[in-house]
């Protein structure tokens, strides 16, 4: 799931200073589970990413894991582990697939997650946009073309005023830096145009950002960083320090962390996530920094998991359990030491397709898309693990 840039990962550093911050963690910690619309949902309709799906070089996402028909069941799950928060991305290529109007069914189906999320006791947290548009959008160019910034923004009041009172916490996009870079990778942007599109997601950031609060003054508004080590101070400064007066709180994505010792991270390169071997110290780093380069600004974790290659055993013995267990540590070390961490999103629920293919397995519970036609969700070691954090751990 996670598009590294070579060079970036390649000038990583080995760490960060850092001095605890002066501000306190705020009073309630959220515990959630994240997925996003086109790599759960399946039928999925037309759009950029289905037609990179449909190249040779990729894999067709077919009915991926079928959230958009299982989705009472996978909600369910979420809330036997306890969890406060479900992330889905409310799909614009679904509910707007030509320029001419909505398709009313769709917006019933998301009306309907919404309110099954509620009613069992959890926030939504709605993503306006995860890397996917409409097909019609790609024919008149994608970001390339000036005038996607005034159709997304038409998307995004469409949204924020239709889930208006569903007390959600909202990301605008997710991980600008890696949405960028995933269109030059697939053709949909040519390298000249990285610096215009990131131009048109910070005025769409912004957009949206006044949109929802019109829609919900109290409205939580980010858009979620994949932190890259050493990097990161650098990609911040083409979009999320552009938009530092629309956020509310700093959405945080840890994966992986490089160091001269544990350099492995450069897998990720050519998405063999499976061989990275997890550094949780990475963890604590990230959230550190961000809580001294955004003092007084929220935190939230807003995804963090661990691959397997087709649910194999890892080489390195690291089990999902594992992984969580200690991740939550290093986060629990950062807020001990000030990092006003509000929140926790486990990626992903399910397993889910990888933007490619199925290979690289995140889930929670298990789904073999390509072998098991009845989609079973099969529950990983780190379910009952995640269901004790969430009981015991409390953070002062």
């Amino acid at each position: 799931m996670r598009a590294f840039l070579t060079v970036l990962v390649l000038t990583a550093a080995l760490g960060i200073p850092h001095a605890p911050p002066a501000h306190a963690q705020p009073h309630e910690f959220l515990w959630g589970v994240a997925s996003s619309g086109f790599q759960s949902e399946g039928s999925s309709p037309d759009s950029n990413w289905l037609r990179y799906s449909n190249e040779p070089h990729h894999e067709p996402i077919g009915s991926s894991v079928d959230f958009r028909h299982r989705y009472r069941e996978d909600i369910t799950h979420a809330a036997e582990l306890g969890v406060d928060v479900y992330r889905i991305s409310v799909e614009w290529a679904r509910i707007q697939p030509t320029p001419y109007g909505w398709d009313d069914s769709e917006l019933d189906y998301y009306d309907d997650v919404v309110r099954e999320i509620r009613a069992h006791g959890m926030t939504p947290m709605l993503t306006l946009d995860h890397w996917v548009y409409p097909g019609w959008i790609a024919d008149r160019g994608g970001w390339s073309d000036p005038d996607t910034v005034r159709s997304w923004l038409v998307h995004a009041e469409t949204v924020a005023e239709r889930y208006a009172d569903a007390d959600a916490l909202w990301v605008t996009f997710n991980e600008p830096s890696q949405y960028v870079w995933q269109e030059v990778t697939n053709g949909g942007l040519a390298p000249a145009e990285v610096p215009a599109m990131f131009d048109r997601l910070v005025e769409a950031h912004h957009g949206a950002y006044q949109a929802i609060h019109r829609a919900d003054p109290d409205a939580r508004v980010t858009s979620n960083a994949a932190y890259i080590p050493g990097a990161q101070p650098y990609l911040d400064t083409w979009f999320l320090d552009r938009v530092r007066t629309g956020l509310d709180y700093v959405g945080v994505d840890f994966y992986y962390g490089v160091t001269l010792q544990n350099p492995t991270a450069i897998h990720a390169t050519v998405g063999d996530y499976a061989s990275i071997v997890p550094h949780p110290q990475g963890m604590y780093d990230a959230l550190m920094d961000y809580a001294d380069r955004y003092p007084g600004v929220p935190l939230y974790v807003v995804e963090n998991g661990m691959a397997t290659a087709d649910e194999a055993p890892r080489a390195d013995g690291w089990t999902r359990s594992r992984h969580l267990r200690e991740h939550v540590d290093a986060m629990g070390r950062a807020i001990a030491d000030g990092a006003p961490v509000f929140g926790y999103n486990y990626w992903s629920l399910t397993d889910n397709y990888e933007w490619g293919d199925y290979t690289a397995r995140f889930g929670l519970y298990s789904v073999d898309v390509q072998t098991d036609s009845n989609l079973t969700r099969r529950p990983t070691d780190a379910v009952e693990t995640y269901r004790t954090i969430i009981a015991e751990t409390r953070f002062s």
